[in-house]
C-alpha cells in the first residue's frame, strides 16, 4: 500500500499554463497542454496537505513522482498525447449495455468503423464479449469468430490503430496476429495465469483497467476503504507486475475502470480526482461513455439517452489532462474536444 499520494491541482491551460511554467509558479502536467500550481499530498492516515508546486519540486525524495507527473507521455501505437485522443467503441456483441446488436455483423461494423474514422477518431476499440454488469462470459472461440473478421478488414484500411478489447490472452494473441495494435484488458492481465506472459511476448502496448470482480457479479455491493486510493494502488501494482514480466511502463495505459465494480458515488469520486493518476507516469484512459451512473440525470434512463452526461465527463476528464477517451458518440465527442482545443488556443493570443 502506498504511503503518500500526490495529486496535482490548480490546473491551468493555454497561455496561462505557459506563463506560469516560465515564471516557476507551475509545473507542466505530463508534458501536455496543462500545468499545475499546487500538489496535494494525500495520506490514508492523515489530513491532506496542499503544497505550492515550486516548493514541492525542490523537496528531496520526490524525484520519481516529479518525473512521472511532468514528463511528456511518449507516443503509443500511433497515438500522440499533445491533445486528447478519441477511441471509438465497436462492439461485435449482441448484448452490450448500450449498442448491443447494432454492429454485430461485419457489414454493419465496417460501416460504423468508417463513420467513426470520418468523424475524426484516433483508434478503434473492437470487442467481442460484453462486459456490462451481469453479462455472461462467451467462449474464446466465439469471441475470436466475432472480432477477427472485422480486424482483418480494418487493417486493410491502414488508417487507424486497432485496439482489441478482451480479457482472454488467446483472443488478443490472435487479434495481434491479424494487426491489432493495442490490448485493452478490463482485468489488467489477471484473468488467466498466462495473460502477462502472452502480453509480454506479443510486444503490444497494454491498457490496464481496474475492475472489482467479474462482469457477472461486479455490481453486487462493491466496497472500498478509499475508492480513489484503492484503485490507484491496484493500478500501481499491475504496472509493477508488467515491469517484472518485461512490459515497459512506457507501453502501458491506465484506466480507473468507471462503472466496473463501483457505485455511482465511487465513480463520481474517481472522476473528481483523475489528476491523481498522472503520478503513475502513464497515459490515462477514461471510458465513462453512456455508463449507468448517469441514469439519475434528467432523461438518462437508458444508455443512448446519456449523450449530455457523456460529453460532460469527456470535457471534465480532458480538463484534468486525461489523454484518451473511450466513447460511443464519436462525432459529438470529437466536436466537443475540438471546441475545447479552440478555446485553449484562443487564450494564447
Amino acid at each position: 500500500m502506498t504511503n503518500s499520494y500526490f495529486r496535482p491541482v490548480g490546473l491551468l491551460c493555454g497561455s496561462d499554463a505557459q506563463r506560469a511554467v516560465l515564471s516557476g509558479d507551475a509545473l507542466p502536467l505530463a508534458g501536455g497542454p496543462l500545468a499545475f500550481t499546487h500538489i496535494v499530498n494525500i495520506r490514508r492516515d492523515g489530513e491532506p496537505i496542499e503544497i505550492p508546486a515550486r516548493v514541492w519540486a525542490n523537496e528531496t525524495g520526490n524525484s520519481d513522482i516529479y518525473r512521472r507527473l511532468t514528463s511528456p507521455r511518449q507516443p503509443i501505437a500511433g497515438l500522440y498525447f499533445n491533445r486528447t485522443q478519441i477511441m471509438g467503441v465497436l462492439n461485435m456483441t449482441p448484448d452490450s449495455f448500450s449498442d448491443g446488436g447494432a454492429y454485430n455483423n461485419v457489414e454493419q461494423a465496417i460501416l460504423r468503423a468508417g463513420e467513426m474514422a470520418d468523424h475524426g477518431i484516433d483508434v478503434w476499440d473492437v470487442g467481442g464479449e460484453s462486459s456490462r454488469p451481469g453479462a455472461e462470459p462467451v467462449s474464446e472461440e466465439e469471441e475470436i469468430e466475432r472480432v477477427l473478421p472485422i480486424i482483418r478488414i480494418l487493417r486493410e484500411f491502414e488508417r487507424l490503430p486497432i485496439s482489441i478489447d478482451s480479457r482472454n490472452p488467446n483472443v488478443f494473441r490472435r487479434a495481434a496476429e491479424c494487426g491489432a495494435s493495442l490490448i485493452n484488458d478490463i482485468t489488467a492481465l489477471t484473468h488467466q495465469s498466462d495473460s502477462l506472459d502472452i502480453a509480454a511476448q506479443l510486444q503490444r502496448p497494454i491498457i490496464l483497467m481496474h475492475a472489482k470482480g467479474d462482469p457477472k457479479t461486479m455490481q453486487d455491493a462493491p466496497r472500498y476503504n478509499n475508492v480513489v486510493l484503492d484503485v490507484y494502488d491496484y493500478l500501481k501494482a499491475r504496472l509493477e507486475a508488467c515491469s517484472r514480466a518485461g512490459i515497459s511502463r512506457a507501453h502501458c495505459i491506465i484506466d480507473p475502470g468507471i462503472g466496473f465494480g463501483k457505485t455511482r458515488e465511487h465513480n463520481l469520486a474517481i472522476l473528481s480526482s483523475l489528476s491523481l493518476f498522472h503520478s503513475l507516469g502513464c497515459p490515462i484512459l477514461i471510458g465513462a461513455s453512456r455508463k449507468s451512473f448517469m441514469a439519475k440525470l434528467p432523461g438518462g434512463a437508458t444508455g443512448n439517452t446519456r449523450l449530455g452526461g457523456s460529453l460532460a465527463v469527456a470535457v471534465m476528464a480532458a480538463q484534468q489532462g486525461v489523454q484518451i477517451l473511450r466513447v460511443h458518440d464519436t462525432q459529438e465527442t470529437v466536436q466537443a474536444m475540438a471546441l475545447l482545443e479552440s478555446v485553449r488556443s484562443a487564450g494564447e493570443h
